[in-house]
């Protein structure tokens, strides 16, 4: 098959080019600020290129990971997130429609509210901040587009091989942790999120878009690694692999406060039921335990 990756230089963008690639797929992977050797830059707002580079190509999997992923900046950048986030998406959309290829669209669990997990496909979508709503507008505006095969696919926060921490709400945390020069750090102990690993997730696109025609695949599908931790039980999980002291981390367990920038949900636990389903005979959806991955990992960088 021939794959298009957009984001391909972010950390879940290079997990799935790697893993298209290894599994013996013509691959084209798309960056705009951090192009390689073998990703291609590729401004993805600039409609007429995209139109011509995707023509070119004739994908018949594109897989859309390019976004702008981060609450805060979101915040400060409303309109630029719309058009990355929800513009964008569209216009990918009617591409798909035109050149006949499935376009994965990767959406988030912020989506939801967090009063009410777990969250089925069908939930009623109820974002709190603004990447939240422009990422169900992404989600909106795909589906809005007759004729074209799209996949919803809503995943919870990520983590995986990185090229920097910050490039992660996760692996971040490392450094948290790692710093052990005297100052304290109060740390989220109230919302729980699902950290997901990349690579699970760019093993499981390589099978779905492997399965038969005969089993149709649903418009929108959840996957999700399954154990809770709050930001807080994750550093305790690092300070104990990496064997450090943590007191200098607080646990906060009050709902924030201040501005729509800092508004987080709850508890957006995705319902994977569906996709289980969908992958029976295929494997299963095969998440890796978030402590045991992580031991494995930081041993190979020591």
């Amino acid at each position: 098959m021939r794959i298009i990756v957009t984001g391909a230089s972010g950390v879940l963008g290079s997990a799935i080019y790697a893993a298209y690639k290894s599994a013996g797929h013509t691959v084209l992977g798309l960056a705009h600020l951090r192009p390689t050797d073998e990703l291609r830059q590729l401004d993805l707002l600039d409609s007429a290129e995209v139109e011509r580079v995707f023509s070119e190509f004739k994908p018949d999997w594109v897989i859309h990971c390019a976004a702008e992923r981060r609450p805060d900046v979101a915040e400060k950048d409303p309109e630029g997130a719309r058009r990355l986030n929800a513009v964008l998406p569209a216009h990918l959309a009617q591409i798909s429609k035109a050149l006949k290829f499935t376009l994965v669209y990767i959406s988030t669990d912020y989506v939801f509210d967090g009063t009410s997990p777990p969250y089925t496909p069908s939930a009623l979508t109820n974002p709190v901040n603004l990447y939240g709503r422009t990422k169900r507008d992404g989600e909106l505006a795909v589906l809005g587009v007759v004729g074209s095969k799209t996949v919803i696919l809503r995943v919870p926060v990520l983590y995986g091989p990185a090229p920097k921490n910050s490039d992660s709400a996760v692996n971040i945390l490392l450094d948290v942790v790692t710093d052990q020069s005297g100052k304290e750090y109060k740390m989220d102990h109230y919302a729980t999120r699902y950290p997901t690993n990349v690579l699970d997730i760019a093993d499981f696109l390589v099978r779905l878009s492997a399965l038969p025609s005969s089993r149709p695949i649903p418009p929108i599908l959840h996957y999700s690694g399954g154990e809770p931790f709050t930001k807080y039980e994750m550093c305790l999980v690092f300070a104990r692999i990496l064997g450090l002291p943590h007191k200098h981390i607080v646990a906060d367990a009050e709902p924030p406060k201040g501005d729509a920038a800092t508004t987080r949900p709850r508890d957006c636990q995705l319902y994977t039921r569906e996709t289980e389903d969908l992958m029976e005979g295929y494997g299963s959806l095969g998440w890796t335990p978030f402590e045991e991955w992580w031991e494995s990992y930081l041993k190979t960088k020591q």
